[in-house]
This record gives C-alpha cells, sequence and structure tokens, in this order.
C-alpha cells in the first residue's frame, strides 16, 4: 500500500498534469468543432465526455481522449451530407459497434493493421485539412472536395493578395502558426504553457486591441448546442450510405486510439493498455457523445503526450482534465466568442503538418518501398475520393502486398551440361507464382532429365502440385524430390 506522501504527491502531479492538459485541449476542443462544421461548444462536450466518462473506464490509465483532428474531415463530410442532426446517429451507432468489438476481443486485431495504411490514413486527413484550413484562414468559403480544396490554391491565393479583409485575416492565421513553431523551441519549463494557447490568446489580443475585421467563434451556450438523438434519428441507420459512415468512424477512431495507445505505453513506466477494454471505453465515449448529438472522440497523442510529460500518475489526471472543460464550458462560454475563426485555423494546420509523415517517407521509401507506397496511394485516395473508400483501398493494397510477399518462390536452375539439369524451388509455391515458374520450366532444354527439387518449399498450394505434376507427366524424364511434409 502507498505512503500517505506518496500518494500526496502523485495527486499533485495527477493536478499539475490536468491543468496542463487542460490549456492543450481548450483551443483543440473549439478549433476541431469549427473546423467539423459544429457548433465550437459541442467540442467542448466531446472533451468533458473524454474526461469524465472514458477517463473513468479502465483501459490505457494516461492517454487522453477528446475530438480530433485526425477525424475532422469525416465529420465536416457527413454533417455537410447528412445534416447535424444525423451526427449523433452516426457517433451513437460507432460507439456501440466498439463496445461490441471489446467485448469479443476485437482490440487487439486492430494493432494488425499496417502502419502503413495508418500512417497514409493520416497523411490524406492532413493533407485535406491543411487545404480546407488554408480558406478558413483567410474567410473564404472552401470548396466542398478534398481535390477542390488543393487545386483551388492558387485560387485562393489570388483572393488573399486582392482583398484587405482576406489578407488581415490570413495574416492573423499565419501569425499563430509561427506562434507555435517557435514557442516549441523554447526551454522545458517555458513550455509548461501549451503554445497553441498561448498563439491563440497573443492573436485573439491583437485582434480587439487593434479591431481588426475578422471573424469570430459563434456563441450558443452549452445547453443551446447540445442536440439530444431522438429515437426516430435511429431509422436514418437504414440507409447505406450512411451505415458505410459509421463504419468509417469505427475503423478510424479505434485505429487512431490503439495506436496512440501503443505510443503512450512507450512513454511511461507504469501499466500497459489492455486493448480490448480500451476499445470498450471509447465505445462508451462515442455512445454517450452519440447520445448528446457532439462531436466522436478518439484517443488523441498529443493530449496524452502532454499529460505523460508532465508527470502524471493516474487516471485522475485526465478526470480533472475534464473537470476544468466543464468548469470552462460552463462559467465562461462567451470568452470563446472573442477568438478570431483565423486563429484556431492556424492551430489546425499546424495541427495537420503534423499528421504527415515527411521524416519518414524517404527512409521508408529506401529500406521499403511497397510500404511507401501504400501510404502515398492510400493519402492520395483519401484527397481524391473520400475517406472510407482511401482507408479500403490502403487495406486492399496491404493485402496485396502481403499475398505476393507470402507466395514469394525462387527457381534455380543449374546444367552443367552433361547429366540431368537440376531445378530447385524454395519459397511458397502458389497460384500467383505459378505462371512464372512454368514459364522456367518450359523453357528448360527439351528431352533432357530433370531433377526437380522441391524440399525447401514451404508451402505448395493445390493449383501449383496439379500443374507441376501435369508438367512431369509431359517430360515424362523427371525426378521429383519433396519433404515428407509437403508430400502429405
Amino acid at each position: 500500500m502507498p505512503s500517505p506522501s506518496l500518494s500526496r504527491r502523485a495527486w499533485r502531479a495527477d493536478l499539475t498534469a490536468s491543468i496542463v492538459v487542460f490549456l492543450v485541449a481548450l483551443p483543440l476542443c473549439v478549433g476541431v468543432a469549427v473546423a467539423s462544421g459544429v457548433p465550437a461548444e459541442l467540442g467542448l462536450v466531446t472533451g468533458i465526455v473524454g474526461g469524465l466518462v472514458v477517463g473513468l473506464l479502465p483501459g490505457s490509465s494516461l492517454q487522453v481522449s477528446g475530438p480530433a483532428a485526425g477525424l475532422t474531415v469525416l465529420v465536416f463530410e457527413a454533417v455537410r451530407q447528412f445534416g447535424l442532426a444525423a451526427l449523433g446517429v452516426i457517433v451513437l451507432a460507432a460507439g456501440l459497434l466498439q463496445i461490441l468489438l471489446g467485448l469479443v476481443r476485437f482490440g487487439r486485431w486492430f494493432r494488425a493493421i499496417s502502419p502503413a495504411v495508418v500512417e497514409g490514413m493520416l497523411a490524406g486527413i492532413g493533407l485535406v485539412l491543411i487545404a480546407g484550413q488554408l480558406y478558413t484562414m483567410a474567410g473564404v468559403t472552401a470548396p466542398a472536395s478534398g481535390l477542390g480544396k488543393l487545386t483551388g490554391v492558387p485560387d485562393l491565393a489570388g483572393k488573399i493578395f486582392s482583398s484587405a479583409a482576406a489578407w488581415t485575416a490570413f495574416a492573423i492565421g499565419v501569425g499563430t502558426i509561427l506562434v507555435m513553431v517557435l514557442w516549441a523551441r523554447l526551454p522545458r519549463k517555458v513550455r509548461l504553457v501549451p503554445g497553441a494557447l498561448v498563439a491563440v490568446a497573443l492573436a485573439t489580443l491583437v485582434s480587439a486591441v487593434f479591431d481588426l475585421p475578422v471573424q469570430r467563434i459563434e456563441v450558443q451556450g452549452l445547453l443551446g448546442s447540445i442536440n439530444l438523438t431522438s429515437p426516430g434519428e435511429l431509422a436514418r441507420l437504414g440507409d447505406i450510405a450512411l451505415l458505410g459512415t459509421v463504419l468509417a468512424f469505427v475503423l478510424i477512431a479505434s485505429a487512431e486510439s490503439l495506436f496512440s495507445a501503443a505510443a503512450v505505453d512507450r512513454m511511461h513506466d507504469g501499466p500497459r493498455t489492455d486493448y480490448n477494454k480500451e476499445l470498450v471505453a471509447q465505445g462508451v465515449g462515442n455512445t454517450v457523445c452519440g447520445v448528446l448529438g457532439a462531436l466522436p472522440l478518439t484517443a488523441v497523442i498529443v493530449r496524452s503526450s502532454a499529460n505523460v510529460e508532465a508527470g502524471a500518475r493516474t487516471k485522475a489526471s485526465r478526470v480533472l482534465h475534464g473537470v476544468w472543460l466543464l468548469l470552462f464550458a460552463a462559467l465562461l462560454p462567451a470568452t470563446i466568442g472573442v477568438i478570431p475563426l483565423a486563429a484556431l485555423a492556424g492551430v489546425l494546420v499546424h495541427a495537420g503538418c503534423k499528421l504527415l509523415p515527411l521524416r519518414k517517407l524517404v527512409p521508408l521509401w529506401r529500406e521499403h518501398r511497397g510500404e511507401a507506397v501504400i501510404l502515398v496511394v492510400t493519402a492520395l485516395a483519401i484527397v481524391g475520393l473520400n475517406m472510407f473508400e482511401g482507408v479500403l483501398i490502403g487495406i486492399a493494397l496491404a493485402v496485396v502486398k502481403v499475398a505476393w510477399q507470402a507466395s514469394h518462390v525462387q527457381v534455380r536452375v543449374k546444367d552443367t551440361g552433361s547429366g540431368p539439369i537440376r531445378v530447385r524451388l524454395s519459397g511458397n509455391a502458389t497460384f500467383l507464382r505459378l505462371p512464372a515458374i512454368l514459364d522456367k520450366l518450359e523453357s528448360l532444354p527439351r528431352g533432357r532429365p530433370v531433377d526437380l527439387d522441391l524440399t525447401d518449399v514451404h508451402h505448395l498450394d493445390h493449383a501449383c502440385r496439379i500443374a507441376l505434376m501435369a508438367w512431369a507427366d509431359r517430360e515424362e524424364n523427371v525426378d521429383i524430390v519433396q519433404s515428407e511434409q509437403l508430400a502429405q
């Protein structure tokens, strides 16, 4: 049993960490909500649920949940396509499905998703997020599609340089990004105050002092923004397109949460994550968010790493951060209304840049070219099509790559000019490589005896076995040697 002094130190550490996480989460909760096309307060609601509900549940002890930049693009598209009222139904269904997957112990299987697919997914999200928020920084309406956002950037530049209002707003956004970048280079003690909070505060102060003509966040009040999901809305789950969005939410939110848990586990020496329980916890949180009509939640690596670096010892820190968010939303909601939209857009552009694996891509291309291709294709598919189809394409490519590697086989031919030709197969002989195997065998000189050695073949599928036997029957003078295990 821990001593009273140790317990007091743990509580002090958790209290300090909770304040740091609260300061990190506050601008992100609001920014993600605005970028998702929903009232700013709904981001706070999701952050509160992430602290007070998910924070109390077993799974991971130190990672923190809330609205994530990685889901912004998907939420925006869902709200645009189905309406704000349907968001609660989508998040509720996704949460219930996450609970089910956790209860049947499916959580650990999410770790089997190819890292290249996850990196590509985050890169695609980052590209669309950056492109979309550039328009918000300038106070200009963004094109609907991800590809349209990227191809419209030259036109956006023209609007910025031709409009004083757009230039002013864009300058505030750029200034916000620069403050965050420079803040990250300051001493660690200074960085206990989150750079995003400092940047937004400075942007708000500058815009107020100079009375700049920039758009600000619209405030509805915490209770006014909550839209409880009615039983009648559940009938919309019969829409196939809506169900596809639910599956996308489940896949992306679960993968991001469990990959975040693995990263956080490497950052501390405390209890390890139970992935199935963590998936259930995320599902319970999303179910509550769905009932309240709020944003979906997931574990967020930015908040989680801030929690660990601030010295958190137990889950009390993440629960307390939810308490501080609740008090802020209840007592100081009008404060949000003075924040320039361009500043929050700058915060999200900075967050989107962090989703791009630029430093990893070149080494990945050198060492694992197939993984690099999967990453890039997944990202481009998300930008060009949509989130769900892009992820499915990435997973399909990963499966094809594994199947191709699993069917790798080498055919070595040794011909001394006299005596039998020795042919040795090694690896996995499957139908995927059958044409290459037969081309090699059929190119051998006719009429010569052949020794076909299959002892180094780990797996010989039915199609290959039948084809090799047929070839041997045609050639007649073929001697096949194989292991006992392969012969069975």
